[in-house]
């Protein structure tokens, strides 16, 4: 009798070290794309800018992050991560995640704008700057989610009958630490008392950005080392077992029709794109928001947005967990929706004093950390493990759609209503509300997708979906 392969994935240090290196590139990812969020005040005042963005701008700006994914990128790549593997194509997104930076990077600073570059881009765009860093942005939201998929995806082979829903959940805490760092720090090294700020300053976070990107592609070389190894590990085993690959085993294009066939797949992407656009994209216009909702200035603004990450960093490992051991993922979606929806509330509505915007920012991550701990381990319950990547990057796809579109709408919110208020002073007030009023559209039918889930999950228990994910 042939003894068992002992596999790398079955140590849990082994299983832990693969985790952190997974974790860390989405730090990065997650920094990087923060770090305006706190400053979007910024923009308010174009004239004061080297840049010369005004909100519109910066609106159009954060909605390149999601151009190429929602224009197929995202679903081919999806398919090439299923078809040539999690190692090939995930380093190949997280070089272009760097390079999508890089270009951002270079858009934004000076050298660009005394650049023949930017002369020729003149003759095209009325705003090279933000004609190139729409470019780079793109290129790096589709690096970034299509890297973002295969770490989920590896997870889910990692952690697999074991702690999938902790992994998870400690993997998203980290990345979001990267958005608390962004939030916590930009602020702080990017001098707003002055009345014109130059690209210098607007500059300085990207230069940790680029240092975080650095350690990201050192650490994501870990995982590739040690995910090799446990491929060897299990082919071996499957030598000595006799065990054949099947061909149902092998990934098909007509795949991607039975995943959208699947009427469970379709109501967690649905969740996703208007859960996730309460929160993404409520967070790149937050202190135009908060500031003239509860009159704080702009440091406290930037302690107070970050208690979303915050949050999620302490309570998403700790629902996932509960997934793990006790279930009912359905059941955490619903109530993390109807907490979006109350922090929104909050945020919009009640009275203008200070201790409202911390109840409502918290509130708000306790909602961001309950749905994608129990939506996220949720996907290996109703889709082959073959097609996970492809599963996972359909939904982002569609999340995508709303993270392209939502930034613009409420760019274009604040344009349009500051244009309609008669008294300049009160317009950062009247386009914070309105903003607040399509966030609290999106939040209900998050709470509607959530439910109808739920109502779907008791009908088919065969799925597992609200069964714990360890396994006894």
């Amino acid at each position: 009798m042939n003894s068992p392969v002992k596999l790398l994935k079955d140590s849990k240090s082994a299983r832990w070290i693969v985790l952190l290196s997974l974790a860390i590139p989405m730090f990065a990812s997650y920094f990087f794309d923060d770090i305006f969020s706190t400053i979007s005040q910024i923009f308010s005042n174009p004239e004061a800018l080297d840049l010369g963005w005004n909100l519109s701008d910066y609106g159009f700006y954060g909605g390149a992050y999601s151009l190429l994914c929602v224009w197929g990128g995202l679903v081919i790549c999806g398919m090439l991560l299923d078809k040539w593997g999690v190692r090939f194509t995930g380093s190949l997104f997280v070089g272009l995640m760097v390079g999508g930076s890089l270009i951002v990077v270079y858009a934004i600073s000076e050298s660009f704008a005394h650049s023949s570059l930017n002369t020729w881009l003149g003759g095209i765009f009325s705003k090279p700057s933000l004609a190139l860093a729409y470019a780079g942005c793109a290129l790096f939201g589709l690096g970034s989610e299509i890297a973002g998929v295969a770490v989920t995806r590896s997870i889910a082979k990692w952690f697999k009958g074991k702690e999938m829903a902790l992994a998870m959940g400690l993997q998203l805490a980290l990345a979001r630490m990267g958005t608390a760092t962004a939030l916590i720090l930009v602020p702080r090294i990017v001098n707003l008392d002055l009345s014109y700020i130059p690209f210098s300053e607007t500059s300085k976070p990207t230069i940790v950005a680029m240092i975080l990107m650095v350690v990201a592609v050192v650490v994501w070389s870990v995982f590739i080392i040690m995910d090799s190894k446990l491929d060897r590990q299990t082919a071996e085993e499957a030598k000595k077992n006799d065990v054949k690959v099947e061909k149902d085993d092998k990934f098909r294009f007509s795949d991607i029709f039975k995943i959208l066939g699947d009427k469970h797949f379709i109501l967690i992407s649905l969740l996703c794109v208007f859960f996730y656009c309460c929160i993404i994209s409520f967070r790149r216009f937050a202190t135009s928001i908060i500031i003239p909702r509860f009159g704080i200035e702009d440091d406290v603004a930037s302690v107070m947005v970050s208690l979303i990450p915050f949050f999620t960093m302490i309570f998403t490992p700790i629902f996932g967990l509960l997934i793990d051991t006790k279930g009912k993922a359905s059941r955490f979606m619903i109530i993390g929706s109807v907490l979006v929806l109350i922090s929104h509330l909050i945020i919009g509505f009640a009275p203008g004093l200070p201790i409202f915007g911390y109840i409502g920012l918290g509130i708000l991550g306790i909602g961001y950390s309950l749905v994608p701990a129990a939506m996220w381990p949720t996907v290996p319950k109703i889709i082959k493990e073959k097609n996970l990547g492809t599963a996972y990057s359909l939904i982002y796809w569609i999340q995508n759609m709303g993270m392209l579109l939502v930034p613009i709408v409420v760019g274009q919110i604040f344009i349009k209503t500051a244009a309609a208020v008669a008294d300049p002073a009160l317009a950062p007030l009247k386009s914070a509300v309105n903003a607040e009023y399509f966030f609290v559209g999106l939040s209900l039918v998050a709470i509607a997708v959530s439910i109808v889930l739920g109502r779907s999950a008791d009908k088919n228990p065969h799925l597992k979906i609200d069964l714990p994910n360890k396994q006894k």
